[in-house]
């Protein structure tokens, strides 16, 4: 039985919920669905310039959880950008400091493929 997962703090949601290339509908796009500890992981590492152990201390993880999460979350903007998919930011498995409820929800790692996905 797989160890129970540690909730990852986040400051809060997404300013938007999905990034689309310009001028082709959502409909025609596959996509990669970034989670919202991904994107945490990605605003506290480029945004605001942490290293790597503050950051895991500021979502409230180890290093190398922390490590793992900014990894796939780049991964998944690297491949939207390259392959031209859009991205959806949902789901995942967190919490909003001082809430005190984990939120889980969303779809695996990655969304539907759709016409240019591997």
């Amino acid at each position: 039985m797989p160890r129970p997962r540690i909730p990852r703090f986040v400051q809060g949601g997404p300013m938007a919920n999905a990034f689309k290339p310009q001028g082709i509908p959502a409909r025609d796009l596959a996509e990669v669905v970034v989670p919202i500890e991904g994107l945490e992981a990605l605003r506290l590492s480029e945004l605001e310039k942490l290293d790597q152990e503050t950051a895991a201390a500021r979502m409230n993880v180890s290093r190398q959880t922390f490590g793992r999460v900014l990894a796939e979350a780049r991964e998944l903007v690297a491949e939207a950008l390259v392959m031209g998919k859009m991205i959806r930011i949902q789901g995942g498995s967190y919490t909003l400091p001082g809430v005190g409820r984990l939120r889980r929800g969303g779809r695996g790692r990655r969304g539907r493929h759709g016409p240019g996905g591997f």
